[in-house]
């Protein structure tokens, strides 16, 4: 009789143990899945901000862009044509510093000054190196042939790249 008690306890202490080891095998299970789910959430958090900020750059880059080339004074066209060019690259930069003597010229001699104001700008595609970009400027300009001033409404396509960490505009496009 001794031999079925001793044999009952023993198979109800390894029912336990059983239980005990399947409940803490569950918990590193729980815990384990926990983590990476958090680690998981925790990338992808920081993927949708770094996506967000490359986007609030970019559209930040083409909007001052866009003022800088619709925003030109004859009085100080050295350094509005400056600015227009910090913000330049490419085959955009090549023919803006190929047309600034001639447009320095035209501009002084027709007083020209070009008021700008950027109205709407939004990113048509973009990834981790480029994007396009449309914006909708408008501007007021005088000139000796309009000295009261002529409302103006632009939509470029800006083109932008990425280069040593700045967005740059690559290209400028009028569009209807």
């Amino acid at each position: 009789m001794a031999t079925r008690r001793t044999d009952g306890l023993n198979a109800d202490g390894e029912k336990r143990g059983r239980r005990r080891a399947a409940l803490s095998a569950g918990l590193v299970v729980a815990t384990v899945v926990t983590t990476v789910l958090s680690v998981w959430l925790a990338f992808g958090l920081a993927e949708q901000r770094s996506t967000e900020q490359r986007r609030q750059d970019i559209l930040a880059a083409a909007r001052q862009s866009a003022l800088n080339f619709t925003s030109l004074d004859y009085r100080h066209y050295d350094r509005d044509s400056r600015n227009v060019l910090k913000s330049a690259t490419g085959d955009f930069k090549k023919q803006f510093t190929a047309q600034t003597e001639q447009l320095t010229q035209l501009v002084a001699r027709n007083k020209s000054v070009s008021e700008g104001q950027v109205l709407e700008a939004g990113i048509v595609r973009s990834d981790s190196r480029s994007a396009r970009v449309l914006v909708v400027a408008d501007s007021k300009v005088t000139n000796t042939a309009v000295p009261g001033g002529e409302p103006r409404t632009y939509r470029l396509q800006l083109d932008l790249v990425l280069k040593d960490g700045r967005w740059l505009t690559s290209d400028v496009e009028f569009v209807g």
